[in-house]
């Protein structure tokens, strides 16, 4: 009997075990949300992140923020306030950084960071993962400069810029364009003008790295000559582009035009190569410098654009290490970077090269060692946003003149200093 009773209550605990653990075994898989800030790797970055989740059991979100949506930073501390920051997000540089380094995960010892020579570090420890090297300088139409009878070389100074702008305006109905320069400044393009144009101001012609220009304008030192200089390039960039696209464009209208044949010159990036090749583009491109400055300068702006970073109050830092881990070192992960997103990696041993001609451009300026630094980032977003945006804005809607740009431009940096 107390053998029969034993075997019942054997069974009856195996049965017991048994339904508690198919209660567990149909749990979901694991959820990540990442919120990144290029909206023209979106479609790229979803693909990616849906493959990898299958194939990890894990549910990714990602939620794109930039562009003509506004930035990534409002919406960070609209998600913190509400309780629900993503486990994983970008930072654009050092000032977003402090401005969340409480929430950040030190990443030191992952095994991307041995493979990559621009992760973002503080302090000598690494929090950063690079999610692309990009650049940008002019990007010109070369088959377009060469109707015209323009040498690409002549690009290197305000001089050279003003001369083949001033002969191109002129061919307006012989080349079929609409404006020499696809430019925008809206408000919500703002991250066009107050932090890619900006940058020239702060790094065009000097050695990679140097901040001296940064550091006497954080201290509210402001070299007259170089601003006075730096406002007649913004001036010329305004006045021979689209008015239309210049004060109300959007990202995808800025492009389009360059990119239909409609402008011979577009102040973006090589992340825009994947946009190019959607509309068919089929002519020659290439970068050349900024002619922010009277002297010749010989390269472009080349960096890391922005670093995914771990919120390490997440539940998931296993899941959101691997799948920063499995982008560098993953031949998905390389594809996704490259041939779908059309970026350039910024990680060793990955041999795929991008075919976007401006991608190529980059490398060959890289290449070269002629490379400028990016700078803007050692001012805070809010200061770029909130303050040059709307300067550049009135430049560009005709609501100051340039004597007022500059006397605008000047007042700020006085008015920020630390």
């Amino acid at each position: 009997m107390k053998k029969s009773l034993l075997v019942l209550m054997v069974v009856m605990m195996a049965a017991t075990l048994f339904v508690t653990g198919c209660a567990k075994a149909p749990a979901g898989p694991t959820a990540l949300t990442l919120a990144q800030n290029k909206p023209e790797i979106d479609s790229a970055l979803k693909a990616y992140a849906a493959l990898w989740g299958s194939a990890n059991n894990v549910d990714v979100t990602v939620k794109s923020v930039g562009g003509t949506s506004g930035g990534l930073g409002p919406q960070l501390k609209a998600d913190f306030a509400a309780g629900d920051m993503p486990d994983i997000f970008a930072i654009d540089g050092l000032e977003a950084y402090k401005e969340w380094e409480n929430l950040i995960l030190e990443v030191s010892g992952e095994p991307w960071v041995s493979k990559t020579s621009v992760a973002f570090k503080y302090n000598g420890k690494v929090y950063g993962f690079p999610v692309a090297v990009e650049g940008w300088g002019m990007a010109y139409n070369a088959d377009m400069l060469a109707k015209a009878g323009i040498d690409p070389a002549s690009l290197v100074n305000y001089d050279g810029y003003k001369a083949a702008f001033g002969k191109l305006d002129g061919m307006k109905k012989e080349l079929g364009i609409d404006s020499v320069v696809s430019m925008a400044a809206a408000i919500e393009m703002g991250w066009v003008t107050a932090h890619h144009n900006f940058n020239s101001l702060l790094a065009n012609g000097l050695p990679y790295g140097d901040l001296s220009v940064v550091n006497d304008l954080l201290a509210g030192k402001v070299d007259a000559k170089r601003l006075a200089e730096y406002a007649d390039w913004v001036e010329l960039l305004f006045k021979y582009a689209d008015k239309a696209i210049l004060t109300t464009g959007n990202y995808d209208s800025q492009v389009g035009a360059f990119a239909t044949g409609k402008a011979v010159f577009l102040h973006q990036g090589n992340w825009t190569d994947p946009n190019i090749k959607g509309a068919n583009a089929t002519f020659k491109m290439a970068f050349a410098p900024h002619g922010s400055m009277k002297q010749a300068t010989d390269g472009i702006f080349v960096a890391a654009p922005s670093f995914y970073v771990i919120n390490k109050d997440s539940k998931n830092i296993a899941a959101a290490k691997k799948f920063l881990t499995d982008l560098a070192t993953t031949p998905e992960g390389a594809k996704y970077m490259v041939q779908d997103a059309g970026m350039i990696p910024a990680y060793s041993g990955i041999s795929l090269q991008p075919d976007g001609q401006l991608s190529k451009s980059v490398q060959a300026w890289s290449a070269a060692g002629k490379v400028y630094s990016w700078s803007q980032y050692y001012f805070t977003g809010d200061f770029r946003d909130k303050i040059l945006t709307p300067i550049y804005n009135q430049f560009a809607t005709g609501k100051i003149n340039k004597a007022k740009f500059i006397d605008l431009m000047t007042k700020a940096f006085i008015e920020n200093k630390k």
